[in-house]
């Protein structure tokens, strides 16, 4: 072998025992080094947790729904009588009391035939008072009959001429005092028609709508035209639409707040009056009508204001929340997540009421204990958000 061929294989061998270990050994550790430093540090950089504290709150678990405000009580005043308006002395939003006159119908046409029902029962009434004087006659003319018949200076003739002139007399008096009360009832129900030419108020409340003006012709034929609205105003019935998913939380006399279209943060309190059986069907879906009654004595709610209700199933005041994000539910109980250094730990806790974002700890957290309420991806160093609050970003490991 020759001394260049020798010293080539030397290198070679030199070459081989420096790069097989950087391969086996040096490459897998650099490796091994460089994922442990993502896994510790590059990471978490990158996830950061949302951390809330536990607070002092409020909390409510309901069911939200819209409605429409109407009358409890309310009356539509028709006219019963066909004619002419003749004076209105109410206008809208008049408060009337029960019995009040609201208006006037032109009277001349039902006085009229008052008046002429009252001749006619007058006149019956004289013929009657002439026939009982007539009968008095005849049966006077038939004792005396009777009593010369008993010596035969008349004839039998005479004498059933007699007997039967008193009971024609009797029969058509009887059919003259019922004619008299056929009359007496015409002229009742003559005066009651002119009685409706007055409108009076069925009960208190406020003049709602005048439907009709002074010098109109009301036409009370078929039907009775509506003069005017009068509505109880002291209170109000709240008509909700809720869906048949909701129905079976709802219950009789469960507490109810809602707040007006114009004061959303003035809520008002009720108690669920009752829940209509027959549904109506908008666009395919079942909706359920849901009555609550609301005390207005202070006509401060108008009728068609638009609502926003909530049904109370449960609520606490003055309790210890977090979010429900934080929350953890399993078969074996509930945990809430907190930080522990960079990592998570699962505190054990008895929940109270639960609501769609937040949940009430009745044991396990104190006030001002750090929960972990999710986590989001931020970069170069970015706070994280929070519910409400701002707070440090916190890494963890994956997998929590």
């Amino acid at each position: 072998m020759s001394v260049g061929n020798s010293a080539s294989h030397g290198a070679r061998s030199l070459l081989r025992r420096v790069i097989r270990p950087f391969f086996f050994v040096v490459l897998p550790l650099l490796i091994v080094c460089a994922a442990v430093y993502y896994w510790w540090f590059a990471d978490s950089g990158d996830q950061a947790w949302l951390i809330q504290h536990a607070e002092i709150g409020s909390i409510e678990n309901h069911v939200a729904s819209t409605g429409t405000l109407e009358p409890k009580n309310y009356v539509d005043v028709g006219a019963q009588v066909s004619g002419q308006v003749k004076v209105i002395l109410v206008e809208e939003g008049d408060v009337v009391e029960k019995g009040q006159l609201l208006a006037e119908i032109d009277a001349s046409v039902f006085e009229t035939k008052v008046a002429n029902a009252e001749a006619s029962l007058e006149n019956k009434r004289a013929g009657l008072e002439q026939q009982l004087a007539e009968l008095e006659l005849q049966e006077l003319r038939l004792r005396r009959n009777e009593g010369l018949f008993k010596h035969q200076a008349i004839s039998e003739d005479t004498l059933v001429e007699s007997r039967t002139g008193v009971k024609i007399l009797k029969a058509k008096i009887e059919a003259s005092r019922a004619q008299i009360k056929a009359d007496e009832a015409s002229l009742a129900g003559d005066k009651v028609s002119l009685g409706y030419t007055s409108l009076f108020a069925p009960i208190a409340g406020t003049v709602a709508s005048i439907s009709v003006r002074e010098g109109q012709t009301l036409n009370a034929t078929n039907s009775a035209p509506v003069v005017m609205k009068i509505s109880d105003l002291s209170v109000m019935t709240l008509r909700v639409e809720v869906s048949e998913a909701d129905i079976p939380r709802l219950k009789k006399g469960m507490k109810v707040r809602f707040s007006t279209l114009g004061r959303p943060n003035d809520f008002r309190w009720s108690t669920l009056a009752k829940i209509l059986p027959t549904p109506n069907l908008v666009n395919d879906v079942v909706l359920y009508q849901v009555l609550v009654d609301v005390d207005n004595s202070d006509h401060s709610l108008m009728e068609a204001m638009s609502t926003q209700v909530f049904f109370v199933e449960d609520s606490a005041e003055d309790v210890l929340l977090v979010p429900l994000a934080a929350v953890r539910r399993s078969p074996r109980g509930a945990s809430v997540r907190v930080p522990a250094g960079t990592e998570e730990e699962r505190v054990r806790v008895e929940l109270g009421v639960v609501s769609r974002t937040h949940a009430q700890i009745i044991s396990g957290l104190e006030e001002g204990d750090a929960v972990i309420a999710g986590s989001e991806q931020s970069s170069g160093g970015e706070q994280a958000r929070t519910f409400g609050t701002n707070a440090p970003r916190i890494g963890g490991r994956r997998g929590f």
